[in-house]
């Protein structure tokens, strides 16, 4: 089996803070569909909680809506 270098690990760490700008450009298009799928997801989530929480809660307003309406003895 190959040891590594024992400079490997500082040399990887001293490239990550000399990196350069990336000179990049995200246009508005990227911007809003980015913006877009971080709000559809975080909606989708929510929903889902809601749905989760809300129709045991729906079940159980039912049954006592049925056990109110209809009195047994």
């Amino acid at each position: 089996m190959r040891r590594l270098n024992p400079l490997t690990p500082i040399v990887a760490i001293v490239s990550l803070f000399l990196t350069a700008h990336a000179q990049a450009y995200v246009g508005p298009g990227l911007g809003l569909g980015a913006i877009a799928v971080i709000l559809g997801i975080v909606i989708s989530v929510l929903i889902a909680v809601l749905a989760i929480v809300w129709y045991p809660i729906k079940r159980r307003m039912a049954a006592r809506r049925a056990a109110d309406t209809n009195p047994k003895g």
